[in-house]
């Protein structure tokens, strides 16, 4: 495995300098911005994220008004308490994707992070306080506990909402595989505990978030 100013290196050559690649990086949100998001935006990202899956996103960033509207602007109480009737009329409401799995989930999510804020106070104060360097059991929770967060789901919502994240897209997946971290796309715990392992060392040789490692090993790729 190479060390992270290796890995910046290569990608600094790909890009032509190092002002590049910044232009590239974002950082995450603070602990006390994370806390002070309110319990609909967390729910109204999931199930953005959630629709935008295997569909077209444009076709969901023009209809989320609609969405915002149906759903009652996300509110986790109202969400909580879906049932059948709601589904039926949803499922026909030509102001959203009308795909009932999906619909359900943003029932199921609500219950999630109204559980999530009885424990911790908020839903903000449970993905704020969760530790950068223990990033891939975060998703494994979301993908226990949530409805349909799984795989890259979970990954570009908690991205989205600015926790401190990585993304294992095609070109990040391929940079780990060149530093023989992992020999395929990781789907188990151990593949990705190993990929927790390695974004772990070079944080602390770079002291940089995992946003902006995950963002610069994509960069090193042709």
């Amino acid at each position: 495995m190479r060390s992270f100013d290796e890995i910046l290196d290569i990608a600094i050559t790909r890009k032509g300098g190092i002002d590049a690649i910044n232009e590239h990086l974002t950082a995450p949100k603070t602990v006390a911005e994370l806390k002070a998001i309110a319990n609909d935006r967390w729910l109204a990202s999931m199930t953005k994220c959630i629709f935008q899956a295997g569909f077209n996103w444009k076709v969901v960033e023009s209809m989320w008004p609609g969405f915002e509207a149906a759903f009652d602007g996300f509110d986790t109480g109202r969400c909580a308490m879906l049932n059948e009737d709601d589904f039926d009329r949803l499922v026909s409401d030509k102001r959203i994707v009308r795909y009932g799995a999906k619909i359900r989930s943003v029932q199921e999510n609500a219950v999630f992070i109204n559980e999530l804020s009885r424990d911790h106070g908020s839903a903000g104060a449970f993905f704020a306080d969760w530790p950068s360097n223990d990033y891939a059991n975060l998703l494994l929770f979301l993908k226990k506990r949530g409805a349909r967060l799984g795989g890259k789901t979970g990954q570009y919502f908690l991205r989205f909402m600015g926790v401190d994240s990585f993304i294992l897209s095609r070109d990040v997946t391929t940079r780990l595989i060149a530093e023989g971290i992992i020999d395929k796309t990781p789907t188990s715990q151990r593949d990705m505990q190993a990929v927790q392992n390695a974004f772990n060392a070079w944080q602390q040789q770079s002291n940089r978030s995992l946003n902006e490692i995950s963002r610069i090993l994509a960069m090193s790729i042709d």
